[in-house]
């Protein structure tokens, strides 16, 4: 399986805006969670965002919330998600969403070593500031999990560069301030961003927070993102008990198609 940055140099290669779908681990369960991977895998997702179900999610809207909520209400726990993610065989590199107090309370070596072996490639802690990255950006390098590095639309642009320096793989843009969740229109301002980075780095720009439809997924692609992440629209499809795992890979392929569209 390729790393996160050879995932993107790909996608540069065959000029395609990578797609990055997002969900929560353990909601409705485990083994709809895996079905779900696969399904993602198999229609169009580049990455894929796994989110680890918290308790106290600050950068998470109603859904993603709802989600965890109910993941840690079936016991969904780090080693149950890492074994489950060991045994799935995907082309599909994986990023794990995490919140830093779980890191904390592994231990820093024990949580990456742990990642590492269950062949996740990436690393996203939202609550992770850049003055306090550096011990897991150490760790990561040498396990080969590059941790992302976000940036919101209130950055300053000398801290915009010193985070782009930092972080690995790619930089995560937050489309607007807030929590995730799914927005009618997506802020214009992300294109004047887009812009700003690619002044400061040539590294691969994925936005995220908000986009939840085929055209915002589109508009972001045409404003020059090098990938589109999309959280809280396939939670939301995949919680019907019924019908979800099909809404998932008909909605990931509908975004495929809309990113590949000129």
């Amino acid at each position: 399986m390729p790393s996160v940055s050879e995932r993107f140099e790909q996608c540069r290669s065959a000029q395609r805006c990578a797609l990055i779908p997002f969900l929560t681990a353990g909601d409705p369960d485990l083994e709809t969670t895996a079905a779900a991977l696969k399904a993602l895998d198999r229609h169009g997702a580049d990455l894929i965002e796994l989110g680890m179900p918290y308790s106290d999610p600050l950068a998470d809207g109603p859904v993603i919330q709802a989600a965890a909520t109910r993941a840690l209400r079936k016991g969904t726990r780090l080693a149950a998600v890492l074994e489950m993610v060991q045994n799935l065989q995907l082309r599909t590199p994986l990023i794990l969403f995490t919140y830093y107090n779980p890191i904390y309370h592994h231990g820093i070596s024990n949580f990456l070593k742990a990642v590492a072996t269950a062949g996740i490639k990436g690393l996203v802690i939202p609550d992770l500031p850049l003055e306090e990255a550096e011990p897991v950006l150490e760790e990561t390098a040498a396990l080969g999990v590059e941790l992302t590095l976000l940036i919101a639309p209130t950055t300053s642009p000398e801290r915009m560069q010193a985070i782009a320096r930092a972080s690995q793989g790619f930089i995560y843009l937050v489309s607007t301030t807030g929590v995730t969740g799914m927005r009618q229109e997506m802020a214009s301002r992300v294109q004047d961003l887009i812009h700003t980075l690619r002044q400061i780095t040539p590294k691969p720009i994925g936005v995220g927070f908000g986009i939840s439809n085929p055209e915002q997924a589109h508009q972001v692609k045409v404003w020059g993102a090098d990938a589109a992440i999309v959280g809280s629209a396939f939670v939301k499809r995949l919680s019907d008990p019924s019908q979800g795992l099909e809404a998932v890979a008909s909605f990931c392929q509908a975004l495929r198609t809309a990113l590949d569209t000129p």
